[in-house]
């Protein structure tokens, strides 16, 4: 598909998820026919075994890699960003703020994950991971999941499944499409389902109904979370009628 924009399909791995973790692993490719990156890098903070266990990147596959600051990789993506691309990613607040932990900002992203809940108003997927919808959709690539090159190519099939859905589904250009898929992704999501807890399953709009103090309990701790989840305190917010968090 030929397109004006110049795209990152982005993907990284990370010592963890908390408010100190840093990246190990960064793959990428764009629409430019540039070479596939795929490299890794060490961290001045270790790799917590739970991340070691979801992305197999050991303490020794690291050992004597450059950092990912002021590598080739990053003056790369530097430049890139400042000449306006835009990120591709699934969950792409996270892989920013990554980025940004390393020095490089991010000013234009796409979210695969907020397109998937935009593209399922009523909420009929039961997950939006990328290796759900991998499988859902019947996306065939070589790619081994939880790997930072394999997820990118996954995600590159994805985007360009999703660009074509909006553009016939709302009848917009392709460049019309690329400014509302960005659009959607600085836009936090409104859940409607409880995919965790007691309520698994069971609507926003029925807890409230039964439990509101659920709800109200839940934004209390989500506010508290070192790593504040966004999308989860805006649904709560919207739910509850409240418009500002404190």
């Amino acid at each position: 598909m030929d397109i004006s924009h110049q795209l990152i399909f982005l993907d990284t791995e990370t010592t963890g998820n908390g408010p100190e973790d840093r990246l190990i692993q960064v793959a990428y490719t764009s629409n430019d026919d540039s070479p596939f990156v795929d490299e890794l890098y060490t961290a001045p903070v270790p790799i917590t075994i739970e991340a070691m266990s979801v992305h197999h990147i050991t303490p020794k596959m690291t050992e004597g890699k450059p950092p990912f600051q002021g590598s080739k990789e990053f003056h790369d993506l530097e430049k890139r960003f400042q000449e306006g691309a835009i990120m591709i990613a699934h969950n792409a607040p996270f892989d920013a703020e990554m980025l940004k932990r390393e020095g490089l900002h991010v000013s234009r992203m796409i979210d695969t994950l907020k397109i998937a809940h935009y593209l399922d108003p009523e909420g009929r997927v039961s997950s939006y991971k990328l290796q759900f919808l991998r499988y859902l959709l019947g996306i065939e690539v070589d790619a081994v999941a939880h790997d930072a090159k394999g997820d990118v190519l996954v995600l590159e099939q994805l985007f360009y499944r999703f660009l074509k859905k909006i553009m016939e589904q709302e009848n917009l250009s392709q460049d019309t499409a690329i400014e509302q898929m960005l659009h959607i992704s600085e836009t936090p999501l409104v859940y409607k389902f409880f995919p965790f807890g007691k309520y698994k399953n069971t609507s926003i709009t029925d807890v409230l109904q039964s439990d509101r103090g659920y709800l109200e309990w839940l934004l209390r701790t989500k506010l508290q979370e070192e790593v504040r989840d966004e999308n989860w305190i805006y649904t709560l917010e919207q739910a509850l009628g409240i418009h500002q968090t404190s």
